[in-house]
């Protein structure tokens, strides 16, 4: 029995699965879509139609392990969805939820696998991931092309996707062109990569004080020509430029002897409508959706260091 489950671990690692798809559970799932027991030859392969009701019928009765009916959906998301795109499976179009929902390996992965264990596996296997790809290399590509491209103080880097730092790049790109001109970044993170831009030379010179515990704004920006400091909170689930945030930058920032200004970033009028009772008073609002514009959190005057 421990003979096929390492054979079809096997199989699965040298497709190029991703390492969270050669777990247990896509081991058995992989077994129960070819029909393969412990007493089968792997040239016995085949691709039935098999539901995920069958799939956990398959494993306990051949293979002993009784998943609950409950893990449907932990093989549907983390084990066929991703056998699907490294074309290891098909399904037959039918509706997600309809009872009739069913899979089957390819045509072409039952085909490879009736080689393994024989002389002609690495020529087979060879043939099949120069037609299709490795799974891995395919979210990979994937991820790469959905990077963000921002230009730092005339360097080319790239944010990870995602809402957030989509509102940094849009400070960066719409934000300081229009409200600081002529600024140099000083920080900015990622999502992935915490310090992706970080100046320590001219913060150091400015007189910040950065522990590992402090927690920098999203975005600093420098502005030399007025000695202007923008503290920039890119918000798109929590923290804006609150009270008891602005309290932990002037901690951060005591010996800093320049202009602060600080401001909080949205994406859109209703993300900060969830927040506007959280903003501080005599700081700023920016929005990405309309970049034009700001809103100035008191009356009496307009941005500027306070």
């Amino acid at each position: 029995m421990e003979k096929k489950i390492q054979d079809a671990r096997n199989i699965l690692q040298q497709i190029g699965m991703p390492l969270s798809q050669q777990n247990d559970i896509c081991v058995y799932t992989l077994l129960s879509l070819a029909g393969i027991t412990d007493d089968s030859n792997w040239e016995e392969a085949d691709n039935q139609w098999i539901g995920i009701h069958d799939i956990l019928m398959f494993i306990r009765d051949k293979y002993g392990r009784d998943y609950a009916e409950n893990t449907r959906e932990t093989i549907r998301k983390n084990c066929l969805h991703q056998f699907r795109d490294g074309a290891v499976v098909e399904d037959n179009g039918k509706a997600t939820n309809s009872p009739l929902y069913k899979y089957r390996l390819t045509e072409e992965f039952c085909n490879l696998i009736k080689y393994y264990g024989t002389a002609a596996w690495d020529l087979q296997l060879g043939s099949y991931i120069h037609e299709h790809g490795t799974l891995v290399d395919k979210y990979s590509s994937k991820k790469a092309m959905e990077k963000l491209p921002v230009n730092i103080n005339g360097a080319d880097f790239h944010f990870s996707p995602g809402k957030h730092n989509q509102l940094q790049k849009a400070i960066i790109e719409e934000f300081a062109p229009r409200f600081a001109p002529n600024s140099m970044c000083l920080y900015v993170g990622d999502t992935v990569d915490r310090d992706l831009y970080k100046d320590v030379d001219m913060l150091n010179k400015l007189g910040f004080s950065i522990t590992n515990h402090d927690k920098m704004p999203d975005v600093v920006l420098y502005r030399p020509d007025v000695e202007w400091l923008y503290f920039i909170e890119a918000v798109t689930s929590v923290g804006p430029m609150s009270s008891k945030r602005i309290l932990e930058l002037k901690e951060m920032t005591q010996k800093v002897n320049v202009g602060k200004v600080y401001i909080t970033a949205f994406l859109n009028i209703d993300t900060y409508r969830k927040f506007v009772k959280e903003i501080a008073w005599e700081t700023e609002v920016w929005l990405a959706e309309m970049p034009e514009h700001m809103i100035h959190m008191n009356g009496d005057k307009f941005m500027g260091p306070r």
